[in-house]
């Protein structure tokens, strides 16, 4: 068993790709026409990090109580955490591409973590390398 989406509720499509594909680096997996359950027309839109099994849905917030969410997603929690290899490298890159971090970088356990918004206004952890064996999160 694995999760393979998990959805992000934005108000545009195509900024989110922007984002997440030229800001974050992930990759498009998919951009396809769809339909919502009632039929009216959407899109499938699939995002995720290079070598990651569980991707994104960009989904386009469906009336006022889904657009309502938006941001809002985790109730002001850090809702996702993007683990990379060079932290340093990562964090300098994403600051430069103009993404706004809420916290500057500190070592826990777990990692080198800040706290960043993606354009939705989601809360993220950029996580480093763990200093234990493996990835042990504190989740």
């Amino acid at each position: 068993m694995m999760i393979e989406n998990v959805a992000i509720i934005v108000d545009d499509y195509d900024l989110a790709i922007q984002f997440f594909v030229d800001v974050l680096g992930f990759q498009l997996i998919e951009d396809s026409a769809s339909r919502t359950n009632d039929g009216r027309p959407k899109r499938w839109v699939v995002v995720r990090p290079a070598g990651s099994a569980t991707g994104l849905l960009l989904a386009k917030g469906d009336g006022p109580d889904q657009s309502r969410t938006i941001g809002k997603q985790f109730a002001g929690r850090v809702g996702l955490f993007l683990r990379v290899d060079d932290f340093d490298a990562a964090h300098a890159r994403l600051r430069a591409a103009g993404v706004h971090f809420l916290t500057s970088p500190r070592e826990e356990p777990y990692g080198t973590v800040a706290v960043f918004l993606d354009i939705a206004g989601n809360k993220w952890d950029l996580l480093g390398p763990s200093s234990r064996d493996g990835h042990d999160e504190q989740y």
